[in-house]
């Protein structure tokens, strides 16, 4: 029969996965690294999966394809909702590393005594932080040195904020946040002198987004910056 199911352009992925997360049905799995439509049978066509994807690599097309089962999607989700180990669980039926839920092998029986007692200033030179609220003409981006970080990382790694010394922050999550990063960020390039771009994310692939964004920002606004990339893995150090 005819009718309207996803298409993946794997040219254009870059195996973040987020459109992964997004499909309800389970019907999209990272193979070989690219998002891959398992079966006719597990997409209804809706397109949950589009408006997240950073590389504007999935659409809805019509054509034939095998009519969506709802009891076969049921029936993949229960089996893989059953699919655990002693330290990783994996709830999501699709499998998607962002959502997979670790336990890090650390001795928390002993109670740490916590010499250091005297408050801390905070590295955060601006507000406001997020990608999506900072205006792109506003005064401290001139001369500045960016630091755009995962909202993650902040818990993550401990010292994030002798990473963020110096630096005007913006944090953002490219799997939750349904907006294109690469037009603000082109926006700012073009409207400031950037004199670096510092990217932290975390070692899960929907965090490539961030980076994607970047590399977009500075084709669109023509200004290529100085930049480089810190990964935090989900261990809190850094790789």
């Amino acid at each position: 029969m005819k009718r309207k199911i996803v298409s993946i352009d794997k040219e254009k992925c870059n195996g973040c996965g987020i459109c992964i997360t997004a499909c309800h049905e389970g019907a999209l799995e990272l193979i070989d690294g690219k998002a891959t439509l398992v079966s006719d049978i597990y997409c209804d066509g809706f397109g949950d999966c589009l408006p997240g994807c950073p590389m504007d690599a999935i659409n809805i097309i019509e054509r034939d394809a095998e009519e969506y089962d709802d009891d076969a999607v049921q029936e993949r989700i229960r089996k893989k909702n059953l699919t655990k180990s002693k330290d990783i669980f994996d709830f999501t039926p699709f499998g998607c590393p962002s959502t997979k839920v670790e336990m890090n092998k650390k001795n928390n029986s002993k109670k740490v005594e916590v010499q250091d007692k005297e408050e801390r200033e905070t590295a955060l030179a601006q507000w406001p932080c997020q990608i999506k609220l900072v205006p792109p003409n506003a005064p401290f981006f001139r001369d500045a040195e960016l630091l755009i970080a995962a909202d993650c990382t902040a818990f993550a790694y401990r010292d994030m904020h002798n990473i963020m010394e110096g630096k005007i922050t913006l944090i953002g999550c490219p799997k939750l946040d349904s907006v294109d990063y690469s037009e603000k960020l082109s926006a700012i390039l073009e409207n400031n002198k950037i004199k670096s771009i510092k990217v932290v994310r975390m070692e899960v692939p929907c965090c490539g987004g961030l980076v994607e964004a970047v590399k977009r920002a500075m084709l669109k606004s023509e200004k290529v910056v100085p930049w480089e990339t810190i990964t935090i893995g989900t261990d809190g150090r850094i790789i």
